[in-house]
């Protein structure tokens, strides 16, 4: 009985791309098993040798002439598309565990970790970070904030930002604070330095040798700080960095000083050089708003690049220390700029109470 030889029609771009797959070595191997099915089809080998010479069922042959006779060569070199696995968690699901989340808490802790809530809803810890993920919430994270209550907040936050956003003419404007009871700590043992694989290493323990007080002034134009050490923070002692900066500006350009409500700064001793000095004009900020003095945003670069891991074995080292950040810092100075004008921060500080009201 005669058989009927099986064979394909291959066109010349189809069989040259089947040989390119074949050929590159770099082809996933099921794709090149494919090719080589197809172009043996076409040369008129029987399926049941190819099938003897690649190890494989005739029914696998014949099931890829099959995928190229109804697609073509795309539909054998690309897989079918699949459904996938189905959701094992359902939308009600995730929303009981965003609304577990934001309004509950575990039986004897303050917030919620991924494996305490995975065993409270049942699901895997995987399920619960991707959740979490997914709706931005970050259950083991707590940041600060607190509102002012001064009665002329608002007065005092128009003038504090009207000089940061349009400075009077001829006018210099100055972020004056200070920091105090900066600690001169020694590490009782030798810092052991950084090395690949292994940060720099401080013992946890440490010896006090003191403390000393920065007087620093952010002049808003350029970024450039006046800043001194003085022994404590005082009245006289602010008094004398007051005239040092005054001496340090152009004689014929008015002092904007912005700075908060210590009792130093509005002190009797105070008032009275204000009189002598008359170009110089003093801007509180509201209580509670030290975020609105820009010398507190430098406070932070010292306290992070000098002085938090520094090791100090007296207080002149330390004073030194900040003396030579300060010089290196006001070789380049860096300015910060304001951006956010008085409505804005307005409009924000009146979206606060609602939550703390809810």
């Amino acid at each position: 009985m005669f058989t009927p030889q099986v064979c394909i029609v291959l066109p010349v771009t189809a069989r040259a791309q089947l040989v390119a797959v074949v050929a590159n070595g770099n082809s996933p191997q099921k794709l090149a098993v494919r090719a080589r099915i197809l172009l043996m089809l076409a040369d008129r080998v029987r399926p049941s040798q190819i099938a003897r010479q690649l190890a494989l069922s005739r029914n696998h042959v014949h099931y890829w002439m099959r995928r190229y006779v109804a697609r073509g060569v795309s539909g054998v070199l690309r897989d079918a598309p699949r459904p996938g696995r189905r959701k094992r968690i359902t939308p009600d699901q995730v929303a009981g565990i965003v609304q577990a989340t934001l309004t509950t808490t575990p039986p004897g802790a303050t917030h919620w970790s991924t494996r305490t809530m995975a065993r409270a809803q049942g699901v895997s810890e995987k399920t619960i970070r991707n959740i979490w993920q997914q709706h931005g919430l970050q259950p083991h994270r707590v940041t600060r904030f607190k509102l002012s209550k001064d009665p002329h907040f608002v007065d005092k936050l128009r003038d504090v930002v009207g000089l940061y956003l349009q400075p009077p003419e001829k006018a210099v404007v100055f972020c004056i604070d200070e920091k105090s009871g900066i600690q001169a700590l020694d590490r009782t043992r030798p810092v052991l330095p950084l090395r690949p694989g292994v940060p720099e290493r401080q013992t946890h323990d440490y010896i006090r040798h003191g403390t000393t007080c920065l007087y620093a002034a952010l002049r808003v134009l350029d970024g450039v700080v006046f800043g001194t050490c003085r022994p404590k923070r005082d009245t006289k002692q602010f008094v004398r960095f007051l005239t040092s900066v005054e001496r340090a500006t152009a004689a014929d350009q008015a002092i904007h000083v912005i700075l908060d409500n210590l009792s130093t700064h509005k002190s009797p001793p105070v008032q009275r050089w204000l009189r002598r000095h008359p170009r110089v004009h003093f801007h509180f900020i509201p209580t509670s708003s030290s975020w609105l003095n820009l010398v507190e945003r430098w406070f932070g670069e010292i306290t992070r690049q000098r002085i938090r891991r520094g090791t100090f074995e007296s207080v002149p080292a330390l004073i030194a220390a900040i003396d030579d950040y300060l010089q290196h810092y006001n070789d380049a100075p860096r300015r910060f700029v304001w951006t956010k004008s008085a409505d804005m921060i307005l409009d924000k500080i009146a979206r606060c109470p609602k939550p703390l009201n809810a």
